[in-house]
């Protein structure tokens, strides 16, 4: 997501605060999501209404992370001033936040076992956790810990994003010398071409592993330079220009979202109905960089542009997610699997466990982020950005 500082009243954009809030909620529901899509322990006489609702809920979420891409392009491209003090002021206030956060998470497993927790309780906090994790050993999260500067694990699966989040950073002032100077026409080009890419995942998939020039020696192909989620970097810088009426929007937008969301739902649906399938497979149909997400996420953006809020209280409530949102995601994946299990035990009715998971995980998580603000003031940065 993109980490922000509190804009003053004279720059601030209050449907980018809209678009934030969408992004950041939308994201929690993707990660409640994760229970019903990987169940944990022996599968209940259900499964197959759980995982319904889990590949239901799972394809409708997925312009979560491109809309935080997006934002990035339409707030940052083109990048004012030097890259030295672009980076110094973008970079750090993320890593902190990612060191801290990744060593909890990883440390979670020991601390179950230091307070005599059973090992299922990881689960019920991490679902894909693994069974490393749930030995609550001390040297399996120090092992975690050092792996930090390579990877993720699975204890900490969301920070995946802040990898790529620290890439596009370094990035940006490159690529944008480029996009300062180039033509809409060049712009739409470059989109052209992304988009061309965003159908190899499933020409690797269907038809060849290789193509244009990969094979068995070369990983990047002839479109690999215009591959990846730079193009949801131009994508929200372009369309945080381009005007249109709410109608032509909404004519356009929604048999895009439903052809995308069908291709999405459907795809995924068949590939966890193979008898077996990789990682990679399951992924599939939900990888962002795919023409279906982007077909989701684009009306998205171009809809709650168009939102206006008018009332100072609820103007003063998303400026505050601005500040609190990086926290909010470095904090909420802690309750994201309680808040699935707090529905199931109160009786929440299946089709509605994910959406008032992501609530309950939600508030908790923008509360601590809150009263960490509160308590440490300025310093609060390092700690939750």
């Amino acid at each position: 997501m993109e980490n922000k500082t509190l804009p003053n009243a004279g720059n601030h954009i209050v449907w980018l605060d809209v678009m934030r809030f969408v992004a950041m909620f939308t994201v929690v529901c993707c990660h409640c999501a994760d229970p019903f899509n990987f169940f944990p322990g022996e599968a209940p006489a259900n499964i197959g209404e759980i995982k319904f609702w889990g590949a239901a809920y799972g394809a409708f979420l997925r312009p979560c992370v491109p809309l935080f891409v997006m934002i990035t392009g339409a707030l940052l491209l083109p990048v004012k001033g030097e890259a030295s003090v672009f980076y110094k002021k973008r970079i750090p206030r993320v890593l902190w936040p990612f060191l801290i956060w990744s060593v909890l998470y990883n440390l979670f497993p020991w601390f179950t076992g230091l307070l005599g927790f059973s090992p299922d309780v990881i689960l019920d906090f991490f679902p894909f956790s693994g069974e490393e994790a749930t030995r609550q050993s001390l040297s399996v999260s120090l092992k975690n810990i050092a792996d930090i500067p390579l990877n993720f694990s699975l204890l900490d699966v969301h920070m995946w994003y802040i990898y790529l989040l620290i890439g596009l950073y370094l990035y940006l002032p490159i690529f944008s010398a480029w996009v300062e100077k180039a033509s809409d026409r060049a712009k739409l080009w470059f989109l052209a071409a992304w988009g061309i890419t965003t159908l190899l995942p499933y020409y690797y998939e269907y038809v060849s592993p290789y193509l244009w020039g990969t094979c068995s020696w070369n990983s990047y192909g002839m479109l690999y330079y215009f591959a990846g989620f730079n193009g949801y970097l131009m994508l929200g810088h372009y369309l945080r220009k381009l005007e249109w009426p709410v109608g032509k929007i909404l004519a356009i937008g929604i048999p895009m979202f439903v052809i995308g969301y069908a291709v999405t739902f459907f795809g995924f649906r068949h590939m966890t109905g193979l008898p077996e399938f990789s990682d990679e497979q399951l992924e599939l149909f939900f990888t962002y960089n795919s023409l279906n997400v982007v077909m989701m996420t684009a009306p998205i953006f171009m809809l709650v542009k168009k939102v206006n809020i008018k009332s100072p209280v609820v103007q003063k409530a998303l400026a505050n997610l601005t500040l609190c949102g990086f926290g909010v995601y470095m904090v909420h994946f802690f309750f994201t699997g309680p808040s699935v299990v707090v529905m199931r035990m109160i009786g929440i009715p299946l089709c509605l466990q994910i959406p008032c998971a992501a609530v309950l995980a939600f508030a908790v998580s923008w509360a601590i982020v809150y009263l960490i603000y509160q308590i440490a003031g300025k310093k609060a940065k390092y700690i939750v950005g």
